[in-house]
């Protein structure tokens, strides 16, 4: 199969990157950069029949990342397979978010809340090394390869990243971090329970990773309280949502009654996609609940 027919054959399928992921597909199995792919020698027979197995799984919609074993993440390639979520470019965007303000600070304390890969979190240890960064992820399928990921980026020089098996919805995660975490940065399970995914997300990625709850705020709730209790006075704090949820997640925030400075971003389609804001220094108590559940009687 050429790359041509492989795009074509992908285009059928309803991959919208078809030629793209041929070449992606092509580079792979032959070994070379995706760039210098028309300058490398043809197919061998077996690399051929290889390259057909892969574009045969590909149409039928298994993701790219799970065919090639990674996914790129800013400057980072992030071992993925069945088990983990595969990170996505808009998440980028919180990342950088998140980076630029740690940038202001000398040593941050940095904690990344439903890490999966580790892509946000080794992507925060990878630009501010000089950065605290905990990650913390329940699922026993992703914690190996956050802990994979972790290691390889550890050996490749990177400040390593403390890992921590735990659900962001306990109420008392990351007790002895309590009002000293500079950056906390999260992309949940967001998705309304009840919207349809591509076949690459409703087959292969974690529905739990995926989906959260009716509305999709089921994990985003206790997190927003959660992060009001670990963040510092003056600490910031950034969480992905679905684009469906609009005003919603900054109405979260600002109805807490602990962050100031609230502001919603937008993703590389111009979407709601993640929203921001600071610990406030006066208002409620680090440990106090949200003013709107404040009992007032």
């Amino acid at each position: 199969m050429t790359v041509a027919r492989a795009a074509r054959a992908l285009a059928d399928a309803g991959v919208e990157a078809a030629r793209a992921e041929a070449e992606q597909l092509a580079a792979y199995v032959l070994g070379v950069p995706r760039g210098r792919l028309a300058l490398a020698d043809g197919f061998t027979a077996e690399q051929l029949e290889r390259l057909d197995g892969l574009v045969a799984r590909r149409a039928d919609r298994e993701p790219l990342q799970h065919l090639t074993g990674v996914a790129g993440f800013r400057h980072l390639e992030l071992a993925v397979g069945p088990g983990v979520f595969v990170p996505r470019p808009e998440t980028e965007l919180l990342a950088g978010w998140g980076i630029a303000r740690g940038r202001d600070m000398a040593a941050p304390l940095v904690v990344d809340l439903c890490s999966g890969s580790g892509a946000i979190a080794l992507s925060v240890a990878q630009e501010l090394p000089a950065a605290r960064v905990v990650a913390v992820e329940r699922s026993a399928e992703a914690l190996p390869w956050l802990r994979r990921n972790a290691a390889a980026r550890a050996a490749a020089g990177d400040r390593p990243i403390e890992v921590v098996a735990a659900d962001v919805t306990a109420p008392d995660l990351l007790a002895d971090l309590a009002g000293r975490v500079d950056v906390l940065l999260c992309n949940p399970p967001y998705v309304p329970s009840a919207v349809a995914v591509p076949p690459e997300v409703g087959r292969h990625d974690p529905a739990g990773a995926v989906f959260g709850g009716a509305d999709g705020l089921a994990v985003i709730r206790p997190v927003v309280a959660r992060a009001a209790v670990l963040l510092r006075p003056g600490g910031v704090f950034g969480v992905e949502h679905d684009d469906t949820h609009g005003a919603a997640v900054p109405g979260l925030l600002a109805a807490d009654g602990r962050f100031e400075a609230v502001a919603a971003h937008p993703d590389l389609a111009g979407r709601p996609r993640f929203a921001t804001a600071s610990r406030r220094a006066d208002g409620p108590h680090a440990g106090a609940g949200p003013a709107w559940q404040t009992d007032s009687s």
